[in-house]
């Protein structure tokens, strides 16, 4: 190369420094570091996170190691295609076990910029967080964060917690023994992405979206959301249900395998929102409900000055309770004649409700009052499931509910498990796809 080749190599690689656009470094946390350090590697590695998230630039990965951790608060942003990132490594090996030195609500990991401004593009990622006072995550007015194959467990309140937040994805995490729900998105937020979380043993919801109305900025409602692929359990015991939506538009609520909830299994209404739950898409998610639970899908009237939940679509569906008095489901009075309301192609028990829950009603008499649900088909777990005493909601060989739904065009890549149908082929209602060639006919 020729002095005016290394010259001109040289002031390009000055202005691109300059622009911020230096290739991305890597740095350390290590609960026996110092942060007077320069972070560069494992022995000079930083002590807090706190130090960390405050000093990295747009690109950069923070990896903490194994140790016990105070939490941080996030308020500098990432660039688009470039997030900072924070990650324990290896996962659930930094366990974050109190709030950071500045965090502002008691919980343990905290994004928010308090002067205002929108905080951007971060994947926080692998951590364990336990005990926080509040929440084990707690973002706010953001866009672009994702939480990710975190182990969240005994907070105070929520395990993850989302509020006036856009294109949120809340992904691969455990979130249990919390002491209100699982995973909360809430206020005014649009495309939250709920994804392949393992929810249990919350005493609320598993996952609570929760439009409102009485806060600023905003429409009052989530909208655009994605639950899908997760499984959720053993929550409820103080109420709610295993996915709760109040106040929560246009969105897809599918493949969750939902079980021994306590109270309701997905709920679709208004109480804080601005209108009742709409135009939302429910389909291809097994729920079996516990002893004593409410009913499965419910869909009830609003408060007065807010309009009742509409053109919901209910497809694909396994949607049992074992309660004699309780059913697959409650909609309002009027609601299931709604020409926007569907509900087909469902397994379901012979009990429903057309007005609020104040009587129970036949499947065949809710078909003759609704049209609705004419191709749904009664069937019990021990015909539909590989084994359902042991908690295990593949279908069996035989199960009526192969080959038993709805082909959805949008539908067939995101079985949870299993083999998705050919092109044109029927589904399988439920959560997971069977695959017949094996013995049991899943995968």
């Amino acid at each position: 190369m020729d002095t005016n080749g290394a010259l001109s190599l040289l002031t390009f690689v000055a202005v691109a420094l300059t622009h911020g656009s230096a290739a991305a470094a890597t740095f350390y946390v290590d609960d026996t570091g110092n942060d007077t350090n320069n972070g560069r590697t494992p022995r000079t590695a930083w002590a807090t996170l706190q130090h960390a998230v405050d000093t990295i630039r747009a690109g950069d990965t923070i990896k903490v190691l194994p140790g016990v951790y105070a939490g941080c608060r996030i308020r500098k942003s990432g660039a688009p295609g470039r997030p900072k990132i924070l990650r324990a490594e290896p996962p659930w090996g930094a366990v974050v076990v109190a709030q950071g030195p500045i965090n502002l609500h008691n919980s343990n990991i905290e994004v928010e910029d308090e002067s205002g401004g929108v905080v951007q593009h971060w994947v926080i990622d692998g951590f364990e967080l336990a005990n926080a006072l509040r929440s084990g995550v707690d973002v706010r007015v953001t866009r672009d964060i994702t939480v990710q194959n975190c182990h969240v467990h005994d907070s105070v309140r929520t395990g993850i917690f989302t509020a006036f937040s856009d294109h949120v994805v809340i992904q691969h995490n455990e979130s249990e023994s919390n002491g209100e729900h699982g995973v909360y998105t809430s206020n005014s937020g649009d495309f939250p992405v709920i994804r392949g979380n393992l929810l249990h043993h919350n005493r609320s919801a598993g996952v609570h979206m929760n439009g409102d109305r009485n806060f600023t900025p905003g429409d009052g409602l989530i909208s655009f959301a994605e639950v899908e692929g997760n499984v959720i359990w053993e929550n409820g015991l103080g109420g709610a249900s295993a996915i709760n939506c109040d106040g929560v538009s246009d969105s897809v609520i599918r493949y969750n395998v939902l079980y021994e909830n306590h109270a309701s299994g997905i709920s679709l209404y208004a109480i804080d929102g601005s209108e009742g739950s709409s135009r939302n898409e429910v389909y291809n998610n097994t729920i079996v409900m516990a002893e004593g639970s409410r009913w499965v899908v419910n869909i009830p009237e609003s408060p007065e000055g807010i309009s009742n939940p509409r053109c919901n679509t209910i497809v694909n569906n396994i949607l049992y309770t074992p309660r004699l008095d309780r059913g697959s489901i409650l909609i309002y009075e009027g609601g299931a004649e709604d020409p926007c309301f569907y509900s087909d192609y469902n397994v379901v028990v012979d009990r429903f409700s057309r007005d609020n829950g104040e009587t129970i009603i036949s499947l065949a008499s809710w078909r003759r009052a609704t049209g609705q649900d004419r191709h749904s088909i009664l069937a019990p777990p021990w015909a539909l499931f590989v084994d359902p005493t042991s908690d295990d909601y593949r279908l069996r060989v035989g199960s009526p509910a192969i080959d038993g739904g709805l082909f959805l065009w949008d539908a067939a890549p995101d079985a949870l498990e299993g083999t998705p149908p050919p092109i044109g082929a029927t589904h399988d209602i439920g959560a997971y796809e069977a695959d017949t060639s094996s013995e049991h006919g899943q995968r």
